[in-house]
């Protein structure tokens, strides 16, 4: 049997960065750095589910803040 046939029954858990950017990792193993726990821990179908339904903007936090800057200074520029 192929190793891509075999049913994955690795635990994984839902990590979490910086940018609030999201991913799975296997739960036996260590965060990769700069990664956090975001408190979800399951088989990876259960794990990717979880992430579907948190992660509903996929721009990076440091983005989301730029455009969130650059749209109040437009509404200031033209409120003058």
């Amino acid at each position: 049997m192929q190793n891509e046939e075999r049913e994955d029954t690795t635990v994984y858990k839902v990590v979490v960065n910086h940018e609030e950017q999201y991913s799975i990792w296997p739960a036996y193993r260590d965060n990769p750095l700069g990664w956090k726990d975001a408190g979800k821990t399951g088989l990876k179908a259960e794990c990717l589910a979880y992430i579907t339904e948190v992660w509903t903007d996929m721009r990076p936090l440091s983005l989301r803040q730029w455009m969130d800057q650059q749209a109040k200074s437009e509404k200031t520029a033209t409120s003058c």
